[in-house]
């Protein structure tokens, strides 16, 4: 490492950096993101976090039966879940928790997710002081070293419950300058369909009487979403310009138009339902900025959007969907809908209505 004050364009490693050389580089860089420098260290945000330990950084284990039961004791907090593309931020009290070993669920009118338990492996409860103030958070990491979940403290937050969950939770093994070992990730990439699956996969479809049934659908026929989408025809989903997101938080926002958000990873998937209201574009980002939601969505990573219709208990639900250039889901919406319940005229209207590309001349593109 170089001596002296290091500037972002200074830092270069030979090697893997410690973690006192990753807490050196911090020191000098404090107001970048700290994902961000992790990214220009060569090193994954876990290891990041990790370099801390000792710092007001401990290490903690993610037990589920643990973990939520405990923060439905400590109140209002903000939950965090993103990918590479997408920040989705809901504000409230954990609710209702319901624990499984390949899937768990949270419910409640504000934190909504689901979540898989297999890729939560690393966990840091953290303390940062900036000023007087401290802050707090709960953060997540899978084997990759990538975050599944962070879960920070707000003004109205219960400390006294949260620090009896940190000290529930807290590993006896405190090692400084440990830091833990990410393993590669596989890139996603898009599955050749087989020789005679589009008809089946037509037939199949319009079969269905959930859109839960999709996954189960996807994985036996080998399928993954985008090509899906490709193969199944007009009727059940079609390309829309890249442009269509942006105008449907717009128009949601306009026509008081309740809608479903998600955005997920491999370990969290992460729900808004309700409103939007406070829409804003900065630069490359569309934000959504309201009491209880927030939003931050790169629309430059947007390759492709399609509307899709799939097959419900009354008629069919219908979902606006964009993916980056590897095929790789970034957001997702529907309109929201009681179970037994048609879907709302007014979010079928505003999807259907977003302008549409040629099937022909897209997919001539993609190949």
């Amino acid at each position: 490492m170089k001596a002296g004050p290091m500037t972002v364009d200074q830092i270069s490693f030979e090697e893997k950096p410690s973690a006192a050389e990753i807490r050196e580089a911090r020191a000098q860089n404090p107001k970048m993101r700290e994902r961000d420098l992790a990214q220009i260290l060569g090193i994954s945000e876990a290891e990041f976090v990790a370099s801390f330990v000792g710092y007001g950084v401990h290490r903690i284990e993610p037990r589920f039966e643990n973990l939520f039961p405990g923060l439905q004791e400590v109140g209002e907090v903000m939950a965090l879940t993103r990918n590479e593309s997408a920040v989705h931020e809901k504000i409230g009290p954990f609710e209702q928790f319901i624990n499984g070993k390949r899937a768990a669920l949270m419910l409640g009118e504000q934190i909504d997710t689901r979540m898989f338990p297999a890729n939560w492996i690393h966990g840091f409860a953290v303390e940062k002081s900036d000023g007087k103030e401290v802050r707090r958070s709960l953060q997540f990491f899978d084997a990759h070293g990538d975050a599944v979940q962070k879960i920070h403290a707000r003004t109205d937050t219960d400390l006294v419950a949260w620090n009896k969950l940190v000290g529930q939770l807290t590993l006896e093994d405190q090692s400084v300058d440990t830091l833990p070992e990410p393993t590669p990730a596989e890139p996603f990439s898009r599955k050749l369909p087989a020789t005679g699956v589009e008809e089946v996969l037509q037939e199949r479809w319009q079969a269905m009487t959930d859109p839960h049934q999709f996954h189960g659908l996807l994985r036996e026929l080998e399928l993954d979403r985008v090509s899906a989408f490709e193969l199944v025809g007009d009727a059940w989903a079609w390309p829309l310009d890249t442009g269509s997101v942006p105008a449907l938080l717009r128009l949601a926002a306009l026509e008081s138009i309740p809608i479903m958000c998600f955005v997920g990873n491999r370990g969290c998937i992460q729900i808004h339902s309700g409103p939007v209201e406070t829409v804003m574009t900065k630069g490359p980002w569309i934000n959504v900025m309201d009491p209880n939601f927030h939003l931050h969505l790169r629309t430059d990573h947007i390759y492709e959007v399609w509307a899709v219709r799939k097959p419900a208990d009354i008629g069919h639900v219908t979902s606006v969907e964009a993916y980056n250039s590897d095929g790789e889901q970034i957001i997702q919406f529907f309109g929201v809908r009681g179970e037994g319940n048609a879907e709302r005229s007014d979010w079928r209207g505003l999807a259907e209505n977003l302008p549409r590309l040629d099937r022909s001349v897209t997919l001539g593109a993609a190949e």
